[in-house]
């Protein structure tokens, strides 16, 4: 069933700043939120308890250094068992911590798949977001975008926190292990204290800048390698889907040609991609080598001074280590922050057609005298007033005079091609607002729109009739008798075989089992939309028959070529083109 659909206030059509937090808020503060929170506590405690096993670590590397410095056998099985103990721990908080991280993340993905599905086919703004091209690969935003969104900022967010702990934890024991650093600049005595501190720093930010300033186009080059990849995947599925037809055009050059243009476009960038990565691959491998060696460099004046052993230096580099590596927590999660960012700009860009679903006829010179305004009304008819039918661009269309649609009329609107007789019953649909005048439609007026091609869900025969209804809305004996009805008696006894039963059935067979779902859900407004072109007369006068005889109360509404169907119908609606659109013609 399809119900007429107002227009959007201006209100709605209204452009929302939309930002990363935006995006990430509303899970956390919704009906999930106290499992998402207690998971999310469970998993920071754990890291917590990981960051103090890191801390014990460190003192047992100065212990164990000094052990085999002095030769300590004594001192050396039971650092062993301290070891054991620690990576005992350390292994099982990291299993359990990766399991809870995998389930929040997950639980978080199916929220916002079911959000984002919920907005994407409510309001018909999957319809429109096609129709106008607000926004490329929809498919690909839902099912890969927003996994890598919940599992990505998970884990930047665990992994940030983790590292500021860690970092504030090591700054303390690097502090006051490597002591202050005193020269002389002209005689002048100068004192460091805490001097390892501020070199590992120094040498994160530098870093930092160097990356950044190297990696930063990645962010729109990842964005466009998601954009042609999913471009190049579309188009392998449409070639799979349409298969048949290819094969009988003999288009397969054609299709591989096709394939290996899209595929060309992700050859360049992918290029692009690793042009950049390379560039990034050497900072970050320089950055990496010489931090090995940089600690101890920095060190050794105190060390060959005396000032600690050799396990205190091993623990000193140990800690810099860990301290450079909290301070560069944006150098070693630039290539994921890169790709980060490219999804959340997928996504906001998602979200703001979504609910700027009208965006694109807000600004179409077809709409600027407002456009065709539905209304539901206390009446018992569909009516027109006044209404234009017009492209996108302004173009006009032609014009449809006033008519009222009464409950058992039977209307056939008629016309030459390309002169708006779909466009028509889009516009009754809510579908095409290009235009202008006004549509009444009764208010909880059950209407059903037939096109030329109906939609078959894969699935069983049983939900492919009723569909949009659920299966067990009707007993399997209704269903059986409406394919009869309708002479598909070869598939009544596979009501619950499952297929793809766009491929098994042939045009007509389609259009006859779109028949037998009309009988089914027996609507007050039948629109047919040149539902039988497909049928042979005998079939087609059979299908309109049935419609007659089984719904003698209900309007039915046809747009059609054939002279033969006159004979169903009481009234008849001319289309033509404008004298505008024939000048253009």
């Amino acid at each position: 069933m399809t119900n007429l659909t107002p227009r959007a206030t201006p209100d709605q059509n209204e452009h929302h700043k939309i930002t990363a937090w935006s995006l990430i808020k509303p899970y956390w503060v919704s009906e999930e939120r106290w499992v998402a929170w207690g998971l999310l506590v469970a998993i920071i405690a754990m890291n917590l308890t990981v960051v103090w096993i890191n801390v014990r670590l460190n003192d047992w590397n100065r212990d164990f250094y000094n052990a085999l410095q002095n030769k300590d056998a004594k001192q050396f099985p039971h650092l062993l068992m301290i070891f054991t103990a620690l990576a005992f721990g350390f292994i099982i908080l990291a299993v359990y911590g990766r399991y809870l991280r995998q389930m929040l993340g997950f639980r978080w993905r199916q929220w916002l798949t079911t959000r984002f599905l919920n907005e994407w086919l409510g309001q018909g703004a999957f319809y429109r977001i096609e129709r106008d091209r607000l926004a490329d690969n929809p498919d690909q935003r839902i099912s890969d975008d927003l996994q890598s969104f919940a599992t990505t900022t998970l884990s930047l967010t665990l992994d940030l926190l983790s590292t500021v702990v860690t970092l504030v934890s090591f700054i303390m024991i690097l502090w006051s292990l490597a002591g202050a650093l005193t020269f002389a600049v002209g005689g002048t005595p100068i004192t460091i204290p805490g001097y390892m501190v501020w070199a590992a720093a120094l040498y994160a930010v530098f870093g930092s800048l160097v990356i950044q300033k190297v990696g930063h186009p990645l962010v729109s080059i990842n964005y466009q390698q998601q954009k042609v990849e999913a471009d190049f995947r579309f188009g392998l599925i449409r070639l799979r889907e349409n298969a048949e037809q290819i094969a009988l055009y003999d288009g397969m050059d054609t299709e591989r040609n096709n394939a290996q243009g899209l595929f060309h476009h992700i050859r360049d960038n992918w290029w692009r991609v690793m042009k950049y990565t390379k560039r990034l691959t050497f900072v970050l491998s320089f950055y990496g080598q010489i931090a090995i060696i940089f600690p101890i460099v920095v060190a050794s004046p105190r060390y060959f001074a005396g000032a600690f052993t050799f396990g205190v230096l091993m623990q000193i580099s140990s800690a810099f280590g860990t301290v450079s590596d909290s301070f560069s927590w944006f150098i070693n999660s630039y290539s994921t922050l890169v790709e980060w960012r490219a999804t959340v700009n997928r996504l906001r860009e998602f979200v703001r057609v979504m609910h700027s679903p009208r965006l694109k006829e807000t600004v179409s010179p077809a709409t600027e005298h407002g456009g065709i305004n539905l209304h539901y009304v206390d009446n018992n008819a569909v009516s027109t007033e006044h209404l234009k039918l017009a492209l996108p661009n302004g173009t006009p269309l032609s014009e449809v005079r006033d008519i009222a649609i009464k409950p058992g009329s039977r209307w056939l609107v008629r016309g030459p091609s390309g002169a708006g007789k779909s466009t028509l019953i889009r516009a009754l649909a809510g579908l095409w607002p290009f235009g202008e005048g006004s549509i009444d439609a009764p208010v909880d007026a059950r209407m059903m729109f037939i096109p030329q091609q109906s939609y078959l869900p894969i699935g069983t025969l049983k939900a492919a009739l009723t569909y949009p209804s659920p299966a067990d809305d009707y007993s399997d004996e209704d269903c059986r008798d409406a394919l009869r009805a309708c002479r598909l008696e070869d598939y009544v006894e596979r009501l619950h075989e499952s297929a793809h039963w766009t491929r098994v059935l042939s045009p007509g067979e389609q259009q006859r089992l779109a028949g037998a779902r009309v009988l089914l859900h027996k609507p007050d407004y039948l629109f047919l939309d040149e539902a039988t072109s497909a049928l042979d007369p005998d079939n087609e006068s059979r299908l309109y028959k049935l419609f007659v005889e089984r719904l003698p109360k209900s309007a039915i509404v046809s747009v059609a070529h054939r002279e033969s169907l006159a004979a169903y119908h009481h009234e008849t609606l001319e289309i033509e083109r404008t004298p505008e659109e024939r000048v253009a013609a």
